[in-house]
């Protein structure tokens, strides 16, 4: 939700119409939250319509969000250092041999991943014009 609230932000930034609209309706959503919803809206809005104070709060939040969502992403790997992931397989733990650990398992996996992943983005971004 984070990661689409801030692309939305960034959709708005332009200012264009299609950006004022879709503004306009987006938040309009929020009225529809019971005792709080025109409260937010009209914080959103900065005043009583999509205006020159929407666009401003709406680059600060474009620009704050995604250091929340980085924050909320290491919540997420210290709950599962601490709590361990859930179990869908059904399979009991009895001793710490039935788990595997993070490291080296998983961190190599991604990592490698990662790797394949920047080695073909790189070769579409430097190499295309061969192609």
């Amino acid at each position: 939700m984070v990661m689409m609230a801030t692309a939305f932000m960034g959709y708005v930034l332009p200012w264009g119409q299609m950006s004022f609209w879709g503004a306009t309706v987006i938040t309009n959503l929020f009225s529809a939250v019971p005792v709080v919803g025109e409260g937010i809206v009209r914080w959103l809005w900065g005043g009583f319509s999509v205006d020159n104070p929407t666009l401003n709060r709406f680059f600060a939040l474009h620009y704050l969000l995604p250091f929340t969502l980085i924050g909320l992403a290491g919540l997420h790997v210290i709950a599962l250092h601490r709590f361990g992931s859930g179990n869908p397989s059904g399979v009991e733990v009895k001793s710490k041999r039935d788990t595997i650990p993070i490291w080296p398992y998983f961190i190599i996996k991604d990592c490698i991943t990662f790797g394949l992943f920047l080695y073909f983005y790189t070769y579409l971004c430097f190499m295309r014009q061969i192609i």
